[in-house]
């Protein structure tokens, strides 16, 4: 997570922060001056630099009123634990100050700080309401609130970046020894800079000079699983990028190439070829070419399998795939609901193979394989043991199929009603939808006793 150094309320610790930056400042522009030989990473250095105290003199004028305040809760960015100047909503619905999720964001991370779910874009978009809020709650209180600090467009180039850019590509062709070499600087600057994100979009040739040595090798029957690791990390870095999405997915290399790393790889290889078809598969268009490629298979093996460090990834890929319809039938007929089942048995990943199942039950033949791997008790266990609200809503949807489909599981489900009062309690402190589906299975049970008692 980002540090709060530049956000630090302390008066002494913001001090010697702002001398701190001076110094490393004058250092880098040193740099920068006397060695024409300088890469981009010391210019970008002395960027950060800059915007950091840049961001700490701008807080200055309010600190003092601020620290005085309590501030509520609500307006605090979760990251900085400071007053949110320009209040930002990311993919999972959070909201965080601007500057604090764009250095989290910047760093390479792909999950929502606060609930650790993997992010299905980057775009912040603005919170209006929440910034409304706290501009009426300083005024109330005589505190002048700074204007937030727009950083430069993250996106943009410079020429000594573009050309170590093209430099490394071209060790892309080289032997092996220079190919391991730039794969893992393309794989460090992919991660910590948009701009070399960015960089890709700007020509699919780039994509591809990046993934030529996997393809060389694959035909050669032969890969160097440390290069395959860079390679594809570095895909995953630049697919993060929203306006990559769909150049990259339609380079016909890259799914095939994201397929066998998923089969060969090292564990962290296949985990992070499942989150870049994770993050190509927030387009439409893309799920359904990920979904023909036969991509879906690979996935469930891997979530088979079972291992801890792929499990979300893998979980995120396969939900997010099965969002269009024709990929449900897809994962059914590579025995999704087996492994779903048996993972779910072992309360392993509950909250995301419960969303993926529930989706699913959308499907004849995945009803169908619930009952036949007896579905029911499974979930109504969860349903008893989990205080999650979403989680007991995705249970009470798929056995309000399942009893619509298949008579035989209304005995189970009676049972359950008498000794535990499972659904009517449901039908009365559930989620507005989980109650709906709750009272249907108890009409569903009570028109059975009285056609039971009339016959």
């Amino acid at each position: 997570m980002a540090k709060t150094g530049v956000f630090d309320a302390d008066p002494a610790a913001r001090a010697a922060r702002a001398t701190e930056l001076k110094k490393e400042l004058q250092r880098l522009v040193r740099i920068i001056a006397d060695d024409e030989e300088c890469g981009a990473e010391a210019i970008d250095q002395a960027r950060d630099a800059l915007l950091a105290l840049r961001e700490l003199r701008a807080r200055r004028r309010s600190s003092f009123s601020l620290r005085t305040l309590a501030c509520p809760e609500e307006y605090r960015c979760p990251i900085s634990k400071e007053l949110m100047r320009d209040p930002v909503i990311v993919a999972t619905g959070q909201t965080y100050d601007r500057p604090s999720i764009q250095k989290w964001l910047k760093a390479g991370n792909r999950t929502c700080p606060q609930t650790q779910q993997v992010l299905s874009h980057t775009i912040l978009t603005p919170n209006h309401l929440i910034r409304e809020l706290i501009l009426r709650w300083c005024k109330s209180r005589g505190v002048e609130l700074s204007e937030p600090v727009h950083c430069i467009d993250e996106d943009s180039v410079t020429e000594s970046e573009r050309d170590r850019f093209l430099y490394l590509l071209e060790k892309m062709s080289s032997n092996i020894s220079e190919q391991k070499e730039a794969a893992k600087e393309l794989r460090s600057l992919t991660k910590r800079m948009p701009s070399f994100r960015a960089l890709f979009g700007e020509s699919p040739d780039a994509v591809t000079q990046l993934l030529s040595p996997l393809s060389e090798r694959q035909s050669q029957s032969g890969t160097h699983l440390d290069l395959q690791e860079d390679v594809i990390t570095t895909l995953l870095n630049l697919s993060i990028h929203d306006n990559n999405k769909k150049v990259v997915a339609e380079i016909p290399s890259v799914i095939p190439l994201l397929m066998d790393a998923l089969r060969s790889g090292t564990i962290e290889t296949r985990s992070n070829a499942a989150a870049a078809l994770f993050t190509l598969s927030a387009l439409d268009s893309n799920k359904t070419l990920i979904g023909k490629s036969g991509a879906l298979k690979l996935l469930i093996d891997l979530l088979d399998e079972g291992h801890p460090l792929a499990m979300t990834d893998v979980a995120s890929a396969i939900f997010n795939l099965c969002i269009i319809h024709e990929n449900r039938g897809r994962a059914v007929r590579d025995g999704a609901v087996g492994v779903i089942l048996d993972k779910i048995a072992n309360r392993i990943h509950v909250d995301e193979l419960l969303a993926i199942l529930a989706m699913l039950s959308s499907h004849q033949r995945a009803i169908e394989e619930m009952c036949e791997l007896e579905a029911v008790p499974c979930l109504l266990g969860v349903m008893r043991e989990t205080s999650c609200a979403r989680n007991k809503e995705n249970c009470i949807a798929i056995l309000h199929t399942i009893c619509f489909s298949d008579r035989t599981k209304l005995k189970e489900l009676r049972e359950e009603e008498n000794s535990h009062r499972t659904i009517s309690d449901l039908a009365k402190n559930g989620t507005s939808r989980a109650q709906r589906k709750a009272n249907g299975i108890i009409e569903r049970l009570n028109r059975a006793i009285n056609l039971t008692h009339t016959a």
